[in-house]
């Protein structure tokens, strides 16, 4: 049909074009598909976002160029033998009221198998079941294997300053047992004679057994770390 034929006015032939356009292109029609309504969920949603942008105006990126990085400055514990190493090395520390007589130790040798157990009069009894009972967490070992007496002392000492000095009140000494167990000995005599000790014992079998003491240490109200 031409568009010059003259039984058609100008309006009805585009509106037939129109029409013809529709048939051979159908997804390209004039009459659009209006959007779903949103559901609930996403109109909640967009308004929250809404919501945000609004409340974010005018807010800037802080500039965290001049903020100086946290660091961990945790000094590491010297593990039980290699401070029984330094002890050896070093010798006894000069702390005050520090000697320990062997005597005792010699005039109250104990068995390889014994348990150890001492505390002094004033302490709680709670207290003193929970340091038997393996409650009491402590602070740093020493692990005295291969020690001679004399490194043995110096590294019992060390331990118990190193402990007051960190204000912790609770260490474990592993003394082994041996045939003769004499470093057990030795420690059970120097541990009674010393003043900042309110009490030790053998510990819990899944801790050492027989073959450990664990002690409890006084708390000094000198050191700065007390009241923390």
């Amino acid at each position: 049909m031409s568009k010059h034929d003259s039984s058609l006015s100008k309006e009805q032939y585009n509106l037939l074009k129109s029409f013809k356009k529709q048939i051979s292109n159908p997804h390209s029609s004039a009459l659009e598909k209006k959007p779903e309504p949103k559901t609930q969920a996403e109109q909640v949603q967009e308004d929250d976002l809404d919501l945000f942008k609004k409340s974010m105006q005018g807010i800037q990126r802080m500039d965290t160029s001049n903020i100086a990085p946290i660091q961990n400055n945790k000094v590491k514990k010297p593990d039980s033998q290699l401070l029984a190493k330094r002890a050896a090395a070093e010798g006894a520390p000069e702390i005050e009221g520090a000697e320990l007589s062997d005597t005792q130790a010699i005039l109250n040798p104990v068995g390889s198998q014994s348990a150890l157990s001492y505390r002094i009069a004033t302490l709680q009894h709670r207290v003193f079941e929970d340091l038997k009972a393996g409650n009491l967490r402590w602070f740093e070992a020493v692990d005295l294997h291969g020690c001679t007496v004399e490194e043995a002392r110096s590294a019992v000492l060390q331990i118990i300053q190193m402990a007051k000095e960190e204000n912790q009140n609770v260490i474990k000494i592993v003394h082994g047992k041996g045939p003769e167990a004499v470093l057990k000995t030795y420690v059970n005599g120097w541990l009674r004679q010393h003043r900042d000790v309110l009490a030790f014992v053998s510990a819990p079998e899944k801790q050492g057994g027989t073959g450990a003491v664990l002690v409890l240490l006084k708390r000094s109200e000198k050191n700065p770390k007390f009241n923390q």
